[in-house]
């Protein structure tokens, strides 16, 4: 069956809604189908299959770009493998820290040796770039991946020009830019309607107090939106990792000590804002001298998550202007306070990234 088909199948069985966005798409998808199930043959007695041009899907969230390449994938019977890219990335940190320790000069190549040895098809969700190591890894292993004739269909909340933006040495990075727009087509997919917020039309943002009663609303919120499905999410942030237990198509959740109880900063919390569009963030506690720290990094990760428009839902043991009552910085929460109130209008963090 076509990519076209199988859409056109969800649709009449009530499990999608016709989009021109996501149709729009559709005969790239069914072009990468045909060529890898029915290759040109090339080289010396034509057993070399050409390489076929992938795909780099990228627009707002919500917008369908993960339902449409798990649609291609399932329709695609070549060897193949599909990864989110956080996932992806952290299972190549392992492999080439375990190369190292066998004493070969560069790590990358048997990795990449590996990773191109059995698929014709690799798919990725949600590619970004926010650390200057993956960029360089990255770089080299999509070299791996075209050389070896491997088909890459990716989707992201950005266009390639956006990758790694504004990032240290980003001008080492401009060359893989190149070389996707090269080997991959680019396609906006321009949807006007965003399905994800539709999970989260009416929900509440802001639960308190923190009892069995918040807890189990905010429970029902996290399995609304992931679906039953998750994986953790874990970000490489100048040479450090950075995890959080939940993760599913653009929604992270997590605890306030797995984010504030912890030696993060800065850079930690502004690669998590990129990363996800919607937080659920558990049990923020009543903050004060007993725990200076952990309110400290609590600021930080609000003016993160408030710059890049992140739709927060959160249980707290009380209301924002109440939850930094004494104590240094107490006067300096207000801010934060302002924030979390004006994050909970609704609307908020539906801009388009």
């Amino acid at each position: 069956m076509s990519v076209t088909e199988a859409y056109d199948s969800a649709v009449a069985a009530g499990r999608l809604t016709r989009d021109p966005a996501q149709e729009g798409v559709l005969p790239e998808l069914d072009r990468i189908r045909d060529a890898l199930e029915h290759p040109v043959m090339t080289g010396f007695f034509r057993k070399t299959p050409l390489p076929v041009r992938g795909l780099y899907m990228w627009g707002g969230v919500g917008r369908g770009k993960s339902m449409l390449m798990d649609l291609a994938y399932s329709q695609i019977d070549v060897p193949k493998q599909r990864q989110h890219f956080h996932a992806f990335m952290q299972w190549i940190h392992a492999e080439i820290a375990a190369a190292r320790k066998t004493g070969v000069d560069d790590a990358i190549k048997p990795v990449a040796a590996k990773l191109t040895a059995d698929i014709r098809l690799l798919a990725f969700d949600e590619m970004q770039i926010s650390d200057i190591t993956d960029a360089m890894i990255v770089g080299r292993l999509f070299e791996a991946l075209f050389a070896a004739g491997v088909t890459v269909i990716t989707t992201s909340n950005r266009p390639p020009d956006d990758l790694y933006k504004n990032g240290l040495n980003r001008d080492i990075f401009v060359p893989f830019i190149d070389l996707i727009k090269d080997r991959m087509a680019v396609h906006e997919l321009a949807a006007v309607t965003d399905y994800r917020q539709g999970r989260l039309a009416g929900t509440p943002s802001y639960f308190t107090p923190n009892d069995a009663t918040a807890r189990a609303a905010i429970a029902a919120v996290w399995q609304r939106v992931s679906e039953g499905h998750s994986t953790p999410l874990t970000l490489h942030v100048q040479g450090r990792t950075v995890t959080l237990p939940d993760y599913h198509n653009g929604v992270a959740a997590a605890s306030f000590y797995d984010l504030c109880g912890k030696p993060l900063g800065a850079a930690d919390y502004l690669a998590l804002a990129a990363a996800v569009r919607v937080l659920i963030l558990r049990d923020i506690p009543s903050l004060g001298r007993d725990n200076f720290n952990e309110a400290k990094r609590f600021v930080t990760l609000i003016d993160a998550l408030y710059e890049a428009r992140v739709q927060l839902i959160c249980s707290a043991a009380a209301a924002p202007e109440y939850l930094y009552r004494e104590g240094e910085g107490s006067f300096e929460f207000e801010r934060t306070a302002s924030r979390l109130r004006e994050m909970q209008a609704d609307g908020w963090g539906q801009v388009s990234s």
